[in-house]
């Protein structure tokens, strides 16, 4: 058998059983009382449901990820790549237009097969605890939007992809490792002007408590704030958030409408604090720097297997091109995503507990506000509060908000 084929289906089978066996020792791992840290947000019939939403979001991820694990094999199998192949060719387009065509159908064909789940999950899953403010109308709209935006900036992107990889040599791979973090970049500065509204309005916090109180704690720090905006989250949410976009000066924060109802002032600049300390800390450029070189990655080890035929061979294509290789590559790819996946992580939990600690040494409540925040919003949110190790190595960019609390709690260490 192709020693290709062998590997990814080996991988996306072990991605899968990996997430099954999550999902089961995380289920095995619940109590039946509240941790005695969370007793004064979680009341039984509180804490009975969070539990209750945990196993039904379990459940659902794990018919979603047999779903298209399943999908993925069978396609392969079946040779679908290779038919999907021969009816791009048909029209004899030039290599581009043909790889678009090609690529395009797979993400349009994915989009619509995970439309049913993502209705489910809004409609049905949220819907039942009493997360979902959606409409339909909204629904849809985003979807169409996401379909459009993928189409236009996605379209570019692969785009210029092909043309380099056609183009470029052997030196393709630096070609598209540029443009690629260049129009990350780009997308990155511009996103909270043009795209962000797309889907949701950010109105400028009025004059008044809150937003004084936000000013002058950045002020206090040294951290310029190009705006303060409160985002529609309610539109399709109960949950709160917030967020800084943007780079540079453009940088602003955005706070959910349901974070400001539910939190008091001195909780919200906590919660600003904890953002704060990610760019203070160095945390925001890391992971730029970082995403920058897996991006390099990724393209380097791309220009070894595009032109390799027994890739092409496992997926029953009687042509090789740019297009298909760039799909192949990627399921090839799925061992190390994983591994680089499970290292993200780690370092992600460690820049939370960091920026916490930040928070706590800069805002006048030493940390009380940052603990009364995150316990509220678990509670908000049916936060799962005893997840296994397993699943949270294997998922979680935050640590369990339990271990927040409690290393906030801790004494500082000595000098």
């Amino acid at each position: 058998m192709n020693v290709y084929l062998i590997v990814i289906i080996a991988s996306l089978v072990a991605s899968w059983l990996l997430g099954l066996l999550s999902d089961l020792l995380t289920s095995r791992a619940m109590r039946p009382e509240p941790p005695s840290d969370f007793a004064d947000v979680f009341d039984p019939a509180t804490y009975a449901r969070s539990q209750e939403y945990a196993r039904a979001s379990m459940r659902f991820s794990c018919v979603t990820e047999t779903f298209n694990t399943a999908t993925i094999i069978v396609l392969i199998l079946a040779g679908a790549f290779n038919w999907l192949d021969l009816a791009v060719r048909s029209p004899a387009l030039s290599p581009i237009p043909t790889g678009l065509a090609y690529i395009g159908s797979l993400a349009l064909a994915s989009a619509l097969m995970s439309m049913p789940f993502e209705a489910y999950h809004t409609f049905v899953l949220e819907n039942r605890f009493g997360f979902n403010t959606t409409t339909l109308r909204t629904f849809l709209l985003d979807r169409l939007k996401g379909v459009l935006l993928t189409s236009v900036l996605g379209g570019v992107l692969a785009a210029g992809v092909l043309f380099f990889f056609h183009e470029a040599g052997a030196l393709a791979w630096l070609w598209c490792w540029g443009f690629a973090v260049a129009a990350t970049l780009i997308l990155t500065y511009v996103a909270p002007t043009w795209i962000l509204p797309l889907f949701n309005k950010f109105t400028p916090m009025e004059a008044g408590e809150l937003r004084t109180a936000i000013e002058e704690y950045a002020r206090k720090n040294g951290f310029e704030l190009s705006g303060i905006f409160v985002m529609d989250g309610s539109k399709r949410s109960t949950k709160g958030n917030a967020f800084f976009t943007g780079l540079g000066k453009r940088r602003r924060i955005a706070l959910f409408d349901t974070l400001i109802k539910e939190m008091t002032t001195e909780e919200i600049v906590a919660v600003l604090a904890h953002e704060v300390g990610h760019a203070k800390l160095g945390h925001i450029r890391k992971r730029l720097v970082t995403g920058i070189a897996k991006t390099g990655l990724i393209f380097w080890l791309m220009s070894l297997f595009l032109n390799s035929r027994g890739l092409f061979d496992a997926f029953g294509m009687e042509h090789m091109s740019v297009y298909a290789g760039l799909i192949f590559f990627f399921l090839l790819y799925t061992p190390i995503s994983m591994i680089l996946s499970v290292l993200s992580n780690l370092s992600s939990r460690r820049h939370e507990f960091q920026a916490d600690a930040f928070a706590s040494k800069t805002t006048d409540s030493g940390g009380a506000a940052m603990i009364s925040a995150l316990k509220k919003l678990s509670a908000q949110n049916l936060s799962n509060l005893t997840p296994h190790p397993l699943t949270v190595w294997l998922e979680y960019g935050h640590p369990p908000v339990i271990d927040r609390v409690r290393a906030l709690r801790a004494p500082a260490p000595a000098p």
